[in-house]
Parts: C-alpha cells; sequence; structure tokens
C-alpha cells in the first residue's frame, strides 16, 4: 500500500515551506534559542536545588542538634530518676534511712540552684525527704512499676515520678523550664532554634522562637526521649524567599536570551561560512593535491585560516607517515616475536640447567632445593609461554590453562614416593601478565607448602567470581595440610609466609586465610572471560 501523501495546500507543507525561506541567520537564532533553552532550565533548577540543598543541610543538622539535645536531656533525667527510685527503694525498706535521703539531696544539689525540686513520701502523704512541690503526688502515685511516669505543667516545667518496687512509698522530681533549657541547648549549633516539650497535647516551650513574618518557613524534628511518651520538638527557619532569590531565578532566563543572540552572531558570522567555505575546498580536492593558499588567505577568520594551513600540512605528511608507520608495525612485531622467542628459549635452557644439577645431587635435601627452584623457572615459563600464544588475539592470558600446566609440573617434580594429587575447579578467565606472574608463583608457593607439611597432601584450586564484582575474582587454594599446624606455622614463620605476603601486595588484595578449612584465598584483576 502507497504512503500516503501531503498536499501541497497542508498545513504542515505550508509551515515547512515557511521555514525554509526563512534566512540561515533566523534559523540559526531559532536553533540556538531551542539548544539553550534547556541550560536556562536546568540553571533554574539548579537555583532551586541550591535552595533545597541548603534546606537539606539545615535539616541535617537540625536533626543532629535535636539528637543531641534529647540524647543530653535523657540521660541527665533518666540518671536522676535512676538516684531518686534508689532513694525510694531504700526508704522503703526504712524510712529513717538518713544516709540514702542524704544522697539524693546530694544528687540535686547542683540542679536545685535553677529551681529542680525533688520529694519522696509513703502512700497516707507523708513527705520523707526532699521538698514538695505541686503535682508531685499525682504524677507519682501513677507511675507503674519500674517504668517512669511524666507530665508536663506548661509554662512551668516537667514533673517526673517513680514508685519504690516495694508498694507505698513514691517518688517526683520537678525540672524547672531554665533547667532543662540548659542541659538540652546543642553544642555548636549557630542556627537559632525553638525546643518545645511534648507530652500527647501538652506543649512546654523550652526555647522559645518569634515569627518575623506569616510567610516564614520553618523546618521541623522530633524526638522521643523514651521517658514516658514524652518527645522532644526542635523548629529552625527555613531558608526564605527573597528577591534576590527570585532574581537568581529570573537571570538564567536573561542570560538564555543574551546567550542565544550572541551565539548566533559568533557562530553566523566567524565560524559557520567560513567553515562551510573551507569545507567546500577540502571537499573538490583529489588525493594529491593540495588546498589553494589564494582562498584560504580570503577566509576571514585568522584561526581558519591556520586551520586550512594545517590542512595543506596535514595532505603532505598523512601519506609520508601511515607508511612509516607500517612499517614501523611490521618492524616492532617482529622484533618483539624474536624477544619473546629469546625469553622462551632461556627459560627453558635454565630449567634444562636445573634439571641436570638436580640429577647429580648428592643428598635429598639438595634435591629438593633445585625442585623448589624448578617449579618456580616453570612458573615463569609457563606464564611466558601462555602469554606469547595469545599476543595475537590480545583479550588477556588464559588462566586456566595456567595454573592446569602449572599443576602437571608440579606434579611431575614432586619428590619420589609422594602421592600429591591437585583438584583443578576453575572459570575460564583472563588476566594481564602483571597478575599472571605473582598468581602463577602463589600458586607455587602454596602448593609447594602443603607438599612439605604433607608428602601426601591433597589440594584444590579454584577460580570463581567475585561476589557482585565483574571485574574482580576469587582464587582460592585448600588442602588439610593448609590446616593450623605447628609444621605450618614453622615453615609460614621461616620463608613461606613473608613469600606470601609478598605476593598478595603486587596483586593488591589481602590474603584470606581460613585456618579451619586449610584454605587461603585472594581477590585478583581480571579483563574478561571466556
Amino acid at each position: 500500500m502507497a504512503g500516503k501523501v501531503e498536499r501541497p495546500g497542508s498545513a504542515s507543507a505550508l509551515a515547512a515551506s515557511f521555514i525554509v525561506r526563512w534566512p540561515t541567520g533566523a534559523k540559526l537564532l531559532l536553533i540556538l534559542s531551542i539548544a539553550l533553552l534547556p541550560l536556562a532550565i536546568i540553571a533554574v533548577f539548579a537555583t532551586l536545588q541550591t535552595t533545597r540543598n541548603a534546606d537539606t543541610e539545615a535539616r541535617a543538622d537540625l536533626r543532629l542538634a535535636s539528637t543531641e539535645s534529647s540524647r543530653a536531656m535523657t540521660i541527665e533525667l533518666i540518671g536522676d530518676m535512676t538516684a531518686l527510685r534508689s532513694t525510694v527503694n531504700a526508704l522503703a525498706g526504712d524510712a529513717q534511712d538518713a544516709p540514702s535521703c542524704a544522697r539524693a539531696k546530694g544528687v540535686f544539689a547542683q540542679q536545685s540552684a535553677s529551681g529542680t525540686l525533688f520529694v519522696i513520701f509513703n502512700r497516707q502523704g507523708k513527705v520523707l525527704c526532699g521538698t514538695p512541690f505541686p503535682g508531685a503526688r499525682r504524677v507519682a502515685m501513677l507511675a507503674k512499676g519500674a517504668a517512669v511516669n511524666a507530665r508536663i505543667q506548661p509554662a512551668h516545667g516537667l514533673s517526673l515520678g517513680v514508685a519504690a518496687d516495694r508498694r507505698g512509698m513514691f517518688g517526683a522530681a520537678f525540672f524547672p523550664t531554665g533547667f532543662l533549657a540548659g542541659i538540652s541547648h546543642p553544642s555548636a549549633f549557630a542556627h537559632r532554634y525553638e525546643l518545645t516539650l511534648i507530652q500527647d497535647k501538652r506543649r512546654l516551650t523550652i526555647d522559645g522562637l518569634p515569627r518575623e513574618s506569616a510567610l516564614e518557613r520553618r523546618t521541623t524534628n522530633r524526638t522521643d526521649l523514651g521517658i514516658a511518651d514524652l518527645a522532644l520538638e526542635m523548629q529552625v527557619r527555613s531558608t526564605p524567599i527573597t528577591s534576590s532569590l527570585v532574581i537568581a531565578l529570573l537571570l538564567p532566563l536573561l542570560m538564555w536570551a543574551a546567550a542565544a543572540i550572541v551565539s548566533w552572531f559568533v557562530v553566523d558570522r566567524l565560524l559557520v561560512r567560513p567553515l562551510r567555505e573551507l569545507r567546500a575546498n577540502m571537499a573538490a580536492l583529489t588525493p594529491g593535491e593540495e588546498p589553494d593558499p589564494a582562498l584560504l588567505r580570503a577566509l576571514p577568520a585568522q584561526e581558519i585560516r591556520e586551520l586550512g594551513d594545517t590542512f595543506r600540512a596535514l595532505t603532505r605528511t598523512v601519506a609520508l607517515h601511515e607508511a612509516g608507520l607500517a612499517e614501523g608495525l611490521v618492524r616492532q612485531t617482529r622484533l618483539t616475536r624474536e624477544v619473546h622467542h629469546r625469553v622462551k628459549n632461556n627459560l627453558q635452557v635454565i630449567s634444562s640447567l636445573i634439571n641436570l644439577h638436580a640429577r647429580s645431587a648428592r643428598t635429598p635435601d639438595a634435591s629438593q632445593a633445585y625442585a623448589s627452584i624448578q617449579r618456580r623457572v616453570d612458573a615463569l615459563a609457563v606464564v611466558h609461554r601462555n602469554h606469547f600464544a595469545e599476543m595475537e588475539e590480545n583479550r588477556g592470558l588464559g588462566l586456566r590453562p595456567v595454573i592446569s600446566e602449572l599443576a602437571t609440573n608440579i606434579r611431575a617434580t614432586a619428590p619420589e614416593g609422594s602421592k600429591l594429587g591437585i583438584a583443578l575447579d576453575l572459570d575460564p578467565y583472563f588476566v594481564s601478565q602483571d597478575i599472571a606472574v605473582p598468581v602463577a608463583f602463589l600458586v607455587t608457593e602454596l602448593v609447594e607448602l602443603a607438599l612439605s607439611c604433607d608428602p601426601q597432601a591433597q589440594l584444590r584450586i579454584s577460580l570463581k567470581p567475585a561476589p557482585g564484582l565483574e571485574d574482580r575474582a576469587i582464587l582460592r587454594v585448600s588442602s588439610s595440610a593448609l590446616g593450623e599446624s605447628e609444621a605450618l606455622g614453622t615453615r609460614l614463620r621461616e620463608r613461606y609466609g613473608r613469600v606470601i605476603e609478598d605476593l598478595s601486595r603486587q596483586l593488591r588484595a589481602p590474603m584470606d586465610y581460613d585456618p579451619a578449612k586449610g584454605s587461603y584465598a585472594i581477590s585478583i584483576a581480571v579483563v574478561g572471560r571466556e
């Protein structure tokens, strides 16, 4: 079915033809205005976000200050009421216990200067210690068990009451507003604030903050004290909406309009036209030709004239550089292959020499030393051989073939009579050579450590993904021979511990040792997997 064809008189066709007839400058101004409008909108939102950030910081400071005030008030009140409860319990056992009453007076002595009072009385209302105050009996008689009862006395302060563990003895304390303001003042809080103690519908203003205007905004934070049903509410003034803020919101729109006009002039007069001319000149060139210097000198912008001169220089040198690069690449590839071939041969010669000397060794210790050295040379040779094989693909060095070949070599060089067993569970990860070399040496050291502790050691080497990390893998070597033992500790102190620690530093990761499972594990960086 044929597509729908717009009629010449349709609205969209008329709009398109109208825009086509616009001069290029008008089109450019329209495009730049549309392009810069998001920046103006972003600037406006950035200004609003700055205000929100200020409010967020104020809320964060408010939470910290509110938490500090509530903690200080809770600690002070609970401490005083704990001491009062101790005295109440003492007098419940012995109503004539004068030392207990004296201790309670000592606890409240410092607070008494600010108007704090306490009283202890029996069920009949007889005062046994302290000074009675209005509402003391009511708040104390309602206390149940170990809980502290509280009652706000608006415009005056806070009353707290406790009951003895044994029925019949009660205590109450009164904390005036001035005392509560002193103990709840947050340190290093520069903002003015309003602090209110709340219990159900009762409110006690500890520190007041009068409103400056009807449009004033405030931020509030409430924290439970954990005493009865008391809560502490703190308020601070939020960032006000001022004329400077309004100007800051409108300024991005004015800047948008000015930037669109200036950008149109600069781009059209100094960049678009000269670049269009330069492009036409460059497009007309054929391979081997150079731009006409007279045409380049006619361009109005000095920078674009210099760009044209640069194009002329580039056309002369590109061909020469391409030829030189191709020749250098061939030469460098040949040299790299030769170096790797020689290194591989040298490692093979060293391994053969060590093997010849090992055969002529006169003592088992000497043979074991040669075998230990040969294992490390073999580890380096395995890494180098696999690295050379992977050079053409440039995807990294595969750890699975490296560790598999390394395990085979270690089994071959194990002492006679040894029943060394190595089980492999390796995911196909690729690593750089800087990682492969210490990994090969680390596996060799751990296998040899297990072999030195138990010639019949059975090991398991695994390479698995690191949880939650795509560029890391976990290399784990485990064996019962690597479990915590005196022999293992001796060998770690004598040699292996320092070597393993140095290799873990090269891998830039801590070595994780599980003595119960006999397991060494380390996280290594990988470049990919099959």
